[in-house]
């Protein structure tokens, strides 16, 4: 027994000494799951074992978990349980729904979207939501127009489109024989009567809820394996599990059921109510396991999928707004803002891009944008520039005479009398010296290399004023002004009026082309200013024209401000520049003799000289040989440079390089040709204006000390001047107060103005008629009549916004006020509109444009394409109050007779922009508004297209999915876009002007989906 038992002890001390050392193996073994040093998929879970790891394919993935592959959930029965698509993705699948349907909260089901909750759907009568789509009706008296939005008046004269009785159950069209001819809309199929239409499954999912499936008496709806179809034909509910009666569509067995029963006995099961999971179900051997498309979180019951609000954890990643919606958000931009294709991030809109938004200049910021005026200028339309009359408020401050000029104004005096150096007083001319004339305004031609070359040289009196960044004026000597009571000659080359009685003068107009760039008053180089020296003093090159003028302007404008005009551009407008001429002559009486030839013989040989050099230098400016001398610099008017200005090196007049830009040279400074550079006025000097070439002399008695201030901006600055309530003979200092009844707000006068009807002031040194004791105070859009001493109203074209004031103002540029009485420049609009419009695109603006519209205005349009083109537009949107029943309206027709085809017609707002195809190949449009109340208007684009296009451009635009999306409305209102897309329409080999990156970065990724499938549908064979 004892060597047994020791033998025993023996093999069980090894057991138990081998199972220690396995242990301390074990304790010491590296984890290859912790480490990574497993050779699990990176789809797979590594799970640690006794002495190893174990392989296991993740949830979405099959496989032995070394190799693993994506399971396609929608490549399972039933298309992974989403009712209308399965969009599989790694690990996982989403369901998404057809247009017209959302994702229910389930993630599988799709419920219909009722389109009328929003903006009435975007119908100008009654919305009628169905299932997957929504119809617009009409009232009584109208039909539905073919953008199947809006409608139209019907006629009853006559069997054509207009009439009630067409019989057509969508679009009608006039046939070229008189008849009617039928068409249905996108998603319907014409009837074998030609004029009813059958609903399709392209149109809405045809009606159904679920599964549409398309047969010769119609779509026949199916619903999911889940769900039941219900009386209705169309809509499905979900399927009660423990209900046995079969479906005639989609019901499962009896013996089915009766084996899942059997086996929800035993053990919970995906076969019976999907293993109570609300989305995906798999079956394990532990039982089942849930799981929730994207968009969604299973919840502790490990059953419930709930929605994933994406906007509450850093705004879904959108710049601006977030909107939660079942399964997914989608982001949104504030006003002035644009989504991009990312469809997360916001850009500013650029509105100074577009070429119409203002007059003048266009400053842009963040989500909006800011119109300004040019010096003289005022606004009014909230984006336009009109001249303002100076003259219309206390005669512009002038003693005598006050003449209104483009952006300025001017003062003269009567005969016997002369200008004070504060150019308004006017003092007696007799016994003073006569002042030296400034030298006028000289043109020099020659005829050199075969052809004209012609110069202007100024040598005082030059002003240079930059209107929009490629435009200028320069002016040089001083016009003559038109006094009210003149007149002008029949050939209009002249003034006849009083203030003629000395010279007679010449004035004429001239319009020159020059080039097919942008207007850029380029200073010459170093070789050219020799060159033209050397033609002074070379007698190869004697002059042909060498004419002194009293007065000349120049005004040069880039064809994008011709084309701001409310008219279309025409066929085969080019781009270019334009020069307006403006030449005063002064008739020589020295020619005058009594025998031979009187004033008017010499003027019409001075008529006829001009006419002569006029014609020289049109060949001059066509050669690009016109070159302006003035401030000590040479000038050409060049075309655009093939490099922007600021490489150069060289800016335009009155302009300075400041690093790589070119600025305008600020009040106080003038630009010095000698050193390159905008400069301070020198002491003793000043500048009121940007962008001059000098600095006008400070005015002062003789013998005063000479201003020590340096960069002066006005007179005022200059200093010794009498202040605004004081007066003095020459009008510097030392000063006297105004008198009892008189008032003055300048600097600088000789006399104060009198309140007029013995009205007197409350002290002396009044500064303005305000001050005068009137017997009454009047209120705005009234005016202070001094001789009967009552307040009238301003009359129609004038305003008055302060109380209390003895004029009324004048409505700026060629604007009016709809009645009398206004108190604010705003009133002032424009009420010029109409006209023939361009042949390939252009705008239908209402009169006044971004401002409200006038009243009782009446504006006719007409577009007339070319042949083989129909015309697309699109409304934005537009404001038309409805508060006075239709009282205004705009209508598009094919004529001016009533019962034409009628493509458009509303008189109420609409901010949800709208595109459609023209009815007729014409079209004749009139917008009319009455005395009532006004609005905004609208601003139309429209593009004439190749009718080979027809089918495609009407697909787009009668699709619902085209206004759906918040960010397609936008846009149709994002006017740099629309431009873009109507300049390949409208000349299809334009797109080549547009990167691939470019067109990726214009819109978003929906909207370029919804073209695609439109263009591949229409390439298709």
């Amino acid at each position: 027994m004892g060597p047994a038992r020791a033998a025993r002890d023996f093999c069980l001390f090894l057991l138990l000494l081998n199972s220690r050392q396995s242990a301390a193996l074990t304790e010491t073994r590296a984890d290859p799951c912790a480490e990574g040093s497993d050779g699990c998929h990176i789809d797979a879970i590594c799970q640690t074992t006794p002495g190893s790891y174990k392989c296991t394919c993740k949830a979405g993935f099959r496989g032995d978990g070394k190799h693993c592959e994506d399971t396609d959930e929608c490549d399972l029965e039933y298309n992974g349980g989403c009712v209308h698509e399965c969009n599989n993705i790694p690990g996982n699948y989403r369901c998404t729904c057809h247009d017209g349907f959302n994702l229910a909260h389930d993630g599988h089901n799709c419920l219909d979207v009722d389109e009328c909750k929003f903006n009435n759907g975007g119908c100008q009568h009654t919305c009628v939501n169905t299932m997957g789509s929504y119809e617009c009706r009409c009232k009584d008296g109208f039909f539905l127009s073919d953008n199947q939005h809006t409608c139209i008046h019907r006629s009853v004269e006559g069997l054509n489109c207009m009439n009630k009785e067409h019989g057509c159950a969508h679009i009608c069209k006039e046939t070229p024989k008189g008849g009617v001819a039928c068409e249905c809309r996108p998603g319907f199929e014409l009837a074998r009567n030609q004029k009813g239409c059958i609903l399709t499954c392209n149109h809405g999912n045809g009606g159904c809820q679920h599964t549409c499936e398309d047969t010769e008496n119609g779509p026949i709806c199916r619903c999911h394996i889940r769900y039941t179809l219900q009386p209705d034909k169309r809509s499905c509910v979900e399927r009660d599990e423990a209900t046995t009666e079969p479906s005639d569509n989609n019901a499962t067995s009896i013996t089915e059921v009766d084996k899942r029963v059997k086996r929800r006995l035993l053990m919970e099961t995906c076969g019976v109510n999907n293993g109570g999971c609300d989305c995906t179900c798999k079956d394990t051997t532990t039982g089942v396991r849930c799981s929730c498309p994207v968009g969604f979180t299973l919840q502790p019951d490990g059953k419930t999928c709930k929605d994933i609000d994406e906007c509450e954890i850093h705004n879904g990643g959108c710049d601006h707004f977030c909107r939660n919606t079942i399964g997914s958000f989608e982001c949104n931009c504030r006003k002035g803002f644009k989504l991009l294709t990312d469809e997360r991030s916001c850009q500013d809109i650029d509105e100074c891009f577009f070429e119409r938004t203002c007059d003048h200049t266009c400053v842009n910021s963040p989500g909006g944008f800011q119109c300004l005026c040019n010096k003289g200028f005022t606004m009014y339309g909230l984006a336009h520039c009109g001249d303002i009359n100076e003259c219309s408020v206390n005669n512009g401050g002038c003693e005598q005479g006050c003449v209104n000029t483009m952006g300025g104004f001017e003062c003269f005096c009567h005969p016997g009398y002369k200008l004070h150096w504060n150019r308004k007083d006017c003092i007696e001319a007799e016994g003073s010296p006569p002042a030296k004339p400034p030298s006028k305004p000289t043109l020099n031609c020659s005829k050199q290399a075969g052809g004209d070359r012609c110069f202007l040289t100024c040598q005082s009196q030059v002003h240079i004023t930059s209107g929009t960044e490629d435009s200028y004026t320069v002016t040089c000597g001083m016009p003559l002004p038109c006094l009210a009571d003149a007149q002008k000659n029949n050939s209009g080359l002249h003034c006849l009026g009083p203030e003629m009685a000395g010279v007679p003068r010449i004035k004429t107009t001239a319009t020159f082309k020059s080039g097919t760039g942008k207007c850029n008053l380029k200073r010459s180089q170093e070789k050219l200013k020799e060159s033209l020296n050397a033609a002074h003093s070379d007698s190869r090159f004697p002059f042909t024209e060498n004419v002194q003028f009293s007065y000349v302007s120049l005004r040069c404008s880039s064809s994008g401000q011709r084309t701001r005009s409310r008219h279309g551009r025409r066929a085969g407008e080019e781009d270019g520049s334009s020069i307006t001429a403006e030449f005063e002559l002064d008739v020589n009486l020295e020619e005058v003799t009594a025998e031979s030839c009187d004033l008017s013989c010499v003027r019409r040989r001075s008529e006829k000289r001009l006419r002569k050099t006029i014609r020289t230098l049109r060949k001059s400016i066509n050669r690009e040989q016109f070159h302006l001398h003035f401030a000590g610099s040479d000038y050409e008017l060049a075309k655009n440079p093939e490099q922007p200005v600021e490489l150069t090196g060289h800016c335009v007049g009155g302009q300075g390089l400041m690093g790589r830009k070119c600025v305008r040279c600020s009040v106080g400074t003038y630009y010095a040709a000698d050193q390159g550079r905008c400069v301070l006025c020198h002491a003793g000097t000043y500048q009121g204006e940007e962008g001059q070439t000098s600095c006008e002399v400070c005015p002062g008695p003789e013998g005063r000390e000479v201003s020590k201030v340096v960069g002066a901006r006005n007179m005022s600055e200059c200093g010794g001047q009498c202040s605004p309530g004081q007066y003095s003979h020459d009008g510097f200092i030392p000063c006297l107060p105004c008198p009892l009844g008189t008032y003055q707000q300048e600097v600088g006068r000789t006399t104060c103005f009198p309140c007029g009807g013995n009205l007197a002031t409350k002290r002396s040194g009044a500064l303005t008629f305000q001050e005068c004791e009137t017997k009454v105070q009047c209120s705005p859009g009234h005016y202070y009549n001094s001789s009967t001493h009552r307040c009238i109203r301003c009359p129609t074209g004038t305003y008055q916004a302060e109380f209390g004031q003895n004029y009324c103002m004048a409505c700026p540029g060629n604007t009016t006020t709809d009645f009398d009485g206004s108190t604010n420049f705003m009133q002032c609009k424009n009420r010029q509109c109409g006209g023939e419009l361009g042949d390939f695109s252009g705008y239908l603006e209402s009169p006044n444009y971004p401002g409200n519209y006038p009243a009782n205005i009446e504006c006719t349009w007409t577009i007339n394409p070319p042949p083989k083109r129909r015309i697309l537009i699109v409304v934005p949107e537009i404001f038309l109050p409805i508060e006075d029943e239709c009282g205004d309206y705009l209508v598009m027709r094919k004529s001016s007779v009533s019962n034409s085809v009628t493509t458009y017609e509303t008189c109420q707002t609409y901010e949800r922009p709208i595109a459609f195809t023209s009815r007729s190949k014409r079209l004749w449009i009139q917008f009319r508004s009455n005395e009532g109340n006004s609005g905004k208007g609208f601003q139309v684009p429209y593009v004439t297209y190749d009718e080979d296009y027809q089918e495609l451009i009407e697909d787009i635009v009668r699709d619902g999915r085209l206004y759906a999306s918040e960010n397609h409305q936008e846009i149709l209102k994002d006017k740099k876009l629309m431009k873009a897309l109507f300049d390949v329409l409208a000349h299809p080999q334009n797109f080549f002007n547009y990167t691939a990156q470019e067109s990726r970065e214009m819109f978003p990724k929906s909207f370029i989906r919804f073209l695609r499938s439109k263009v591949l549908r229409f390439l298709r064979p």
